[in-house]
C-alpha cells in the first residue's frame, strides 16, 4: 500500500500496524468464526465509547432526526444553534464553529477522530472540508475526552462521524440512503446518496453530494440591495471506501474528493496598493485615518474561490490484540488541498496544504477498576500561498505527541484524568527560520451522582497551544478579511487554565442542565489592531493574558404526553489582563423551544434572543440584536414494501429580521439570511 506524501518514519508505523491488523484479521486466524454481519463499533472522540449522559463535562451530540433538522451547508452553521456555540460565518461558503468564545486552531475538527488538515483555521473565508448531509453523528467535545486529540484544541473538539469505510456488513448485503433538499432564500438544490454493499469478508461504501445555490437573500431594510453579492455555494463531493470485515475488526481505506466554487463577499479593491509604515497604514498615497465601520467595502467584482481537495482515509480496529488490550485502533490520512482565489477571470492567489497524520491508540481493559485509552500522534503540514495575498510565507509544521486517558468508577463517582505531551516545529522556507515549541497538557473531572436522576460534574484542566504557522510568519494584505496581518516570530505557546461545573437533572417532567466556566490563559495569542483606514486594519499578533467566562443552560418541562417547552441560553464575556475586550466575541443569546410529537410526527417552533453586542475591541463596531422566530416539522413514514422515509420542512427567519453576526469578519458586508424554508425527503434502505 502506497501513502502520497507520507514521510518514512509514518510510512514504517503505518505499515506495522496495518499488518498486525491485517494478520489478526485474517480468515485463517479464526476458522469457525462465521463471516457475518457484525454490530458496528461506534468509535466516537471520546475515546471510551461513552454515552453522553455519563460523560463527566458537557457533551453535545447531533445525530438522527436532530441532526436532519439542525443540517446546513456548512459545519459553523449547522452547530450555530448548540449551546456555546457560535459560528463565523463568511458569506455562504465558509463557517467554522466559534466554541466559548474561541475559533481558529483553538477549536479541532475531526474526521471519525482523524485531523480534516484544510486550511479553514488559517483563514475564516476558507471552507471547512466536511460534509454535514453525509454525516451520521456530529460530537462536541470538552475536558479530558477533549485533550487526546489536542492540547491546542482550547475551544473544544468536533468529530464529525461518517460512513465512507464501513464497519460492518449490511444484513440484507446492500443498504444506503438517499436524500434530495431545497431552500428558498438562496434557491438551493441538494442531492446527496451513500450505497454500502458487502459479501462474506468484504464491504464496499460509495457516497457522493452535488449542491447548487445561488446568491442568497437577507432580511428587510438592508441598503445593500435584497442579496448578498457573491454568497453563492457549488460544492460537489464524492467518496469511494473498501473494508475488510472479519468478528475481531476492520480495516478499511476510503478515498475522498471536494470541490467546491464559493463567493467572498465584501472584497475591497481600493485596498490593493496598502502597505505599512511602522505601525501606520498607508494606501494609495493618503494617510487620512478614520476609525469608522470595520466593514466599509467598496464594490467591484467579487473574488470567487474554486477549491479542490483530495483525501485518502486509512481506518482500523482490532479488538483483544493482546492480553488486556480492549481494542487498537489506527487512523492516518492524506490530504491534497489547494484552492484558487479568482479575481477578474484570472487566478490572484493560490493557497496549498498538503497534510498527513497519523494516530494510534489502545484502549486497556479494566485494570482495578480503572480503564481507558493511551496513543500516539503525529501530523505534517506543507502550507503555502502564492500571489498576490500570499501574506504567509510557505511553511512546514511538524507535530508529534503522546496521549493518555483514565477512568475510574466507585458508587456515585466517575473520575476521569487525562496527559498528553506535543512537540511542534515550524519552519519558515523562504526565511530559512525554525520554531519549536513543546508542552505538557492536563485534565481531571468528576461525575457525582448524588441522588437518582441528578448529577454534579467539574472539570479542571491546564492546556498548552503552540502557535501557528500563520501567527508566527504573516506579513501581508489580506483582503478577504479587509486586514493586513503581521507575525510574531517570538510568539510562546498559550498556557490556560481553566474550571467547567455543572449541574443536571436527567430523568422526570423536568430536566435541565447548566455549566459556568471560567477558562484564564496566560500569552493569549490575538490579532490585535494597531491602526486602521478605510475600513482596512493593520493587525499585529500579539501576547497578552486573557479571561473567558460565561454560562450555558436549558430547562425543559414536559407538559403532556405530547408536548414540551424548553428554555435555553447562553453567555461568554472575555476580556484581556489590561481591562480590554477582545473582538468578535460572540453576544449573548435566549431562546424559548416548544416541541411536540404525534403519532408519525414531530415538530418545533422556537424563538431565538440575540442580544447587542456593545463589549467591544479598540477599533470594532457594535452589533445591534435581533430575534429570529423558526419552526420545523418531520414526517417519518414507510412503503408497502417497508422501505422508511422522512419527509421534512424547516422554515428560519420568519419575520425576515436583518441581522448581524458579530463574530463575523464581514459583518454588515454579509448579513444574515432572511426569511428561508428548506424543505426535503429522505429514503433510507
Amino acid at each position: 500500500m502506497r501513502y502520497p506524501f507520507l514521510p518514512p518514519s509514518q510510512v514504517r508505523l503505518a505499515l506495522l500496524v496495518t499488518t498486525l491488523l491485517g494478520s489478526s484479521l485474517h480468515p485463517a486466524q479464526a476458522q469457525d468464526a462465521a463471516p457475518a454481519a457484525l454490530p458496528s463499533v461506534t468509535v466516537s472522540a471520546s475515546g471510551l465509547e461513552q454515552a453522553s449522559g455519563d460523560m463527566a463535562t458537557p457533551v453535545i451530540v447531533l445525530e438522527g432526526g436532530e441532526l436532519v433538522r439542525r443540517r446546513a451547508a456548512t459545519l459553523g452553521d449547522t452547530l450555530d444553534s448548540e449551546p456555546g456555540i457560535q459560528a463565523t460565518h463568511f458569506g455562504a461558503g465558509a463557517s467554522r464553529p466559534v466554541i466559548r468564545g474561541m475559533d481558529g486552531p483553538r477549536v479541532q475538527i475531526l474526521t471519525d477522530g482523524s485531523e480534516v488538515q484544510d486550511a479553514s483555521s488559517v483563514s475564516p473565508d476558507h471552507a471547512v472540508v466536511v460534509e454535514p448531509l453525509l454525516a451520521r453523528q456530529i460530537v462536541v467535545l470538552r475536558g479530558p475526552s477533549a485533550l487526546i486529540h489536542g492540547g491546542g484544541a482550547i475551544g473544544g473538539v468536533v468529530n464529525v462521524l461518517d460512513n465512507k469505510i464501513p464497519t460492518a456488513i449490511p444484513e440484507n448485503g446492500i443498504a444506503g440512503s438517499a436524500e434530495l433538499r431545497g431552500t428558498t432564500a438562496a434557491r438551493e438544490t441538494t442531492g446527496a446518496f451513500e450505497l454500502t454493499g458487502g459479501a462474506g469478508q468484504l464491504a464496499v461504501h460509495v457516497q457522493g453530494l452535488a449542491r447548487a445555490a445561488g446568491d442568497y437573500r437577507v432580511g428587510s431594510g438592508w441598503g445593500g440591495g435584497a442579496a448578498v453579492p457573491g454568497s453563492f455555494n457549488h460544492t460537489d463531493n464524492a467518496s469511494l471506501g473498501l473494508s475488510w470485515i472479519t468478528d475481531r475488526g476492520t480495516l478499511g481505506l476510503a478515498y475522498t474528493r471536494q470541490t467546491a466554487r464559493y463567493g467572498l463577499p465584501g472584497h475591497n479593491h481600493t485596498d490593493e496598493d496598502c502597505h505599512t509604515h511602522g505601525d501606520h497604514l498607508h494606501c494609495g498615497g493618503h494617510d487620512g485615518h478614520g476609525h469608522g465601520s470595520d466593514d466599509a467595502h467598496a464594490p467591484g467584482d467579487i473574488p470567487v474561490v474554486n477549491l479542490r481537495s483530495k483525501r485518502w482515509d486509512l481506518r482500523g480496529e482490532l479488538r483483544q490484540p493482546f492480553a488486556g488490550i480492549a481494542a487498537m485502533r489506527l487512523r492516518a490520512g492524506v490530504t491534497g488541498y489547494r484552492h484558487d482565489e479568482v479575481e477578474d477571470g484570472s487566478i490572484a492567489t493560490t493557497f496549498r496544504n498538503q497534510a498527513r497524520n497519523l494516530r494510534i491508540e489502545l484502549q486497556q481493559e479494566s485494570i482495578g477498576g480503572w480503564r481507558g485509552v493511551f496513543g500516539l500522534q503525529t501530523s505534517e503540514r506543507r502550507f503555502s500561498a502564492l500571489g498576490e495575498e500570499a501574506y504567509v510565507q510557505p511553511t512546514t509544521t511538524r507535530r508529534t505527541s503522546a496521549f493518555v486517558l483514565q477512568q475510574f468508577e466507585w458508587q456515585q463517582w466517575r473520575v476521569e484524568g487525562a496527559l498528553r505531551q506535543e512537540h511542534q516545529s515550524v519552519d519558515a522556507l523562504d526565511a530559512g527560520l525554525t520554531r519549536r515549541h513543546h508542552g505538557s497538557s492536563a485534565s481531571l473531572a468528576a461525575v457525582w451522582k448524588f441522588t437518582p436522576g441528578y448529577q454534579l460534574s467539574t472539570s479542571l484542566t491546564h492546556a498548552r497551544r503552540m502557535p501557528t504557522a500563520e501567527e508566527l510568519y504573516a506579513n501581508g494584505l489580506h483582503l478577504a478579511t479587509s486586514t493586513f496581518e503581521r507575525g510574531n516570530p517570538n510568539l510562546s505557546p498559550e498556557t490556560a487554565q481553566s474550571i467547567d461545573l455543572a449541574l443536571r437533572k436527567t430523568a422526570g417532567d423536568t430536566t435541565f442542565s447548566a455549566s459556568v466556566f471560567h477558562n484564564r490563559v496566560k500569552n493569549y495569542i490575538y490579532g490585535r489592531t494597531l491602526d486602521e483606514l478605510n475600513g482596512l486594519q493593520l493587525l499585529q499578533y500579539s501576547q497578552q493574558d486573557a479571561t473567558f467566562r460565561g454560562l450555558e443552560a436549558q430547562l425543559r418541562q414536559r407538559l403532556t404526553r405530547h408536548l414540551g417547552v424548553t428554555l435555553f441560553g447562553d453567555l461568554v464575556h472575555a476580556r484581556l489582563s489590561t481591562g480590554g475586550q477582545l473582538p468578535r466575541i460572540p453576544a449573548a443569546r435566549a431562546g424559548l423551544r416548544l416541541d411536540a410529537a404525534w403519532q408519525r410526527w414531530d415538530g418545533q417552533i422556537e424563538w431565538v434572543q440575540v442580544m447587542r453586542q456593545n463589549r467591544i475591541a479598540e477599533f470594532e463596531t457594535s452589533t445591534p440584536g435581533y430575534g429570529m422566530l423558526s419552526l420545523g416539522a418531520t414526517y417519518n413514514s414507510q412503503w408497502a414494501d417497508g422501505t422508511p422515509w422522512q419527509f421534512y420542512v424547516r422554515a428560519s427567519n420568519l419575520t425576515n429580521r436583518l441581522a448581524y453576526a458579530h463574530t463575523s469578519y464581514i459583518k454588515t458586508a454579509a448579513p444574515l439570511m432572511g426569511r428561508n424554508i428548506a424543505i426535503g425527503l429522505r429514503v433510507s434502505f
